[in-house]
């Protein structure tokens, strides 16, 4: 008769567990809370909406998951489309690409003004030059 492993056991436990959440749910890679899938605004949520932090999940087109990096994504800055929707602009720690990315309905808007008016917070960066863009 095999050995029994309980930390074996408790570690399949936690796998299967996950893997039963996983279509509804991820654990950011920033801050480690559990993120649900479904968001206000976009179709294909990647980012946690409390630190801005995502995955490089996609390749080329937002929800295919095609990427093989799966390297973590820090919020760069955001953008804004000429109707007026926020993007943020994610680098990967990894492989150092850039993605945009849809902000979704329940982001944290904290979160998002502190990336937004990073820019004036540099240094190298003459204040007056970008208030007048």
């Amino acid at each position: 008769m095999p050995r029994r492993n309980p930390r074996r056991e408790r570690l399949q436990r936690r796998k299967n567990a996950g893997q039963a959440e996983r279509g509804d749910a991820f654990r950011c890679a920033g801050c480690s809370l559990d993120v649900p899938m479904i968001a206000p605004g976009t179709a294909h949520r990647n980012h946690c909406p409390h630190c801005l932090t995502s995955l490089h999940v996609d390749h080329r087109i937002p929800g295919d998951r095609r990427a093989a990096c799966r390297g973590r994504m820090t919020a760069l800055s955001v953008t804004v489309r000429q109707d007026g929707e926020w993007l943020i602009i994610h680098h990967c720690q990894s492989c150092g690409e850039l993605s945009a990315n849809r902000i979704a309905g329940d982001d944290n808007a904290l979160a998002l003004l502190r990336v937004a008016i990073r820019p004036l917070s540099d240094t190298r960066l003459p204040v007056n030059a970008l208030l007048t863009l």
